[in-house]
């Protein structure tokens, strides 16, 4: 019998050699304690990056100081009429004035008026066989490229409704087409107002 065996305990409980059995605590409790932490870590993870990319997609971060607090959104400062390209004035447009209908003396009278409203008038009289009759809108005005940038738009607010179109002329004049549908020009206190408008420079959206 060996030293090591107990009193009282032999045959198949016989404990042979010099060293006792080294009893080790079972690693389960420990891989859930890890498993449990390394769970926690890539859970808040995963939320920050998601925070991050709501933030870059809703366009908060770009919103944000070095502080984490949230710039204040301030209006950029209106354009100064030297830097904003100015629409000319009505003196400064030589207007065409063709009659396209039937109704005689529409052409002149339209004319007057229009230098009533300090239009410089070119000339007066039926519409070119291309537009003649073949006009059903109140009005067409006609003129080269370049009358997109600014005549266009000046006289457009002497007839409601008018249309635009450009052809080949190098010049500056704009024509006029009175069209079927034609009664009137605008009012003289609405187009004034709508001249009003169209000279006063717009504010730029605000920068944050």
């Amino acid at each position: 019998m060996s030293m090591l065996t107990p009193p009282g305990m032999g045959g198949k409980y016989r404990i042979t050699g010099d060293v006792y059995p080294r009893m080790r605590r079972p690693h389960r409790r420990r891989r859930i304690v890890l498993a449990s932490a390394a769970a926690v870590v890539v859970l808040g993870a995963a939320g920050w990056g998601t925070l991050q990319l709501v933030d870059v997609f809703s366009g908060d971060g770009a919103r944000k100081t070095t502080a984490g607090k949230q710039a204040d959104c301030k209006p950029a400062p209106t354009p100064s009429a030297t830097a904003a390209a100015k629409p000319p004035k009505p003196a400064q447009v030589t207007v065409n004035v063709y009659n396209a209908t039937t109704r005689k003396g529409l052409a002149k009278a339209t004319a007057d008026e229009l230098k009533k409203r300090g239009f410089a008038i070119g000339k007066i009289g039926n519409a070119p066989a291309a537009y003649d009759k073949k006009v059903p809108g109140a009005g067409v005005l006609l003129g080269a490229p370049t009358a997109t940038k600014g005549a266009f738009a000046v006289l457009g607010t002497q007839l409601a409704g008018a249309t635009t179109k450009v052809d080949a002329r190098t010049t500056a004049d704009v024509d006029l087409i009175i069209g079927t549908a034609f009664k009137n020009l605008s009012p003289k206190a609405t187009a004034d107002a709508a001249l009003v408008a169209l000279n006063k420079p717009k504010p730029a959206p605000a920068r944050c």
